[in-house]
Parts: structure tokens; C-alpha cells; sequence
């Protein structure tokens, strides 16, 4: 079931190559994680797509290091990575999660409502996002 907001989300930006296997992750996903593949799917919709090769290092795109903040306070820094490969104890996020989905194709600085697990909307707003490692890894 996809999540319907009131307030105008933020543009995203997500690459080609993100794009279709996102795409098909989604597509894919059964179960639990269908809510979820309903919210990334969403996403994706409204995502300006552009070339891998061109999307700028400030777009959370798959892999990258992101850190950012709820309105309740939340404060954390995950790496956003597929399914398969999402250790939260080490710092990575699946895509296949509210905030993964939610993180895909921002920018530092922009915000975006969240639906928490039980069911309360925030604000999630990206602090910053790098390509490499950042000194809190």
C-alpha cells in the first residue's frame, strides 16, 4: 500500500543504471517487503532519471554513505545497499526499508515525509551524502 502525503515531496534524481535494478527489485519483492517495494516503487515514479555516469556525488544513490535526521530526533548515518547486503549493527541500510526508500535521490538539505514502522508520519531530512567512506565508518 503506497503512502500518500500532503505536502509536495522533493524533486529526486536517480541514475539509469540505479533505476532498473531498482525497478526490478521491486518488482520482485513479496511478502513483507511488498508495502515497502509499494513506497520505493513510488519513488521511482517520480524520480528524474538521468545518466549514472552524470548524477551529481550529492544524490543518495546505492551505496552511498548518507547521514541525516527525523523531527523526533532520530540521528543516524547509514550506507544504503540492496537487500542482500543490509547489516544495520554495521551501518547498512536496505533499499527494501521506509528509510532507504525514502533516502533514494536526495539531496543534502532536502526533507521528505516518512512513515515509521508504527505509523507515524516525520519529516527525514539529509544531512549529507558522500560516495566514499566518510571519517564516521
Amino acid at each position: 500500500m503506497s503512502v500518500k502525503y500532503e505536502t509536495k515531496l522533493p524533486e529526486i534524481f536517480i541514475g539509469d543504471k540505479d533505476f532498473e535494478q531498482l525497478n526490478n527489485i521491486a518488482e520482485a519483492a513479496t511478502g513483507a517487503a511488498s508495502d515497502v517495494a509499494d513506497q520505493l516503487m513510488d519513488e521511482l515514479e517520480r524520480a528524474v532519471i538521468v545518466s549514472q555516469a552524470k548524477l551529481s556525488d550529492e544524490v543518495v544513490q546505492m551505496g552511498s554513505y548518507v547521514s541525516f535526521i527525523t523531527s523526533d530526533g532520530f540521528d543516524r548515518s547509514f550506507q544504503l545497499v540492496l537487500p542482500r547486503d543490509a547489516d544495520v549493527s554495521n551501518g547498512k541500510i536496505s533499499i527494501l526499508t521506509p528509510i532507504g526508500a525514502a533516502l533514494i535521490g536526495l539531496s543534502g538539505g532536502q526533507t521528505i515525509p516518512w512513515k515509521t514502522s508504527d505509523g507515524r508520519i516525520l519529516d527525514l531530512t539529509v544531512r549529507t551524502v558522500s560516495q566514499v567512506p566518510p571519517p564516521w565508518r
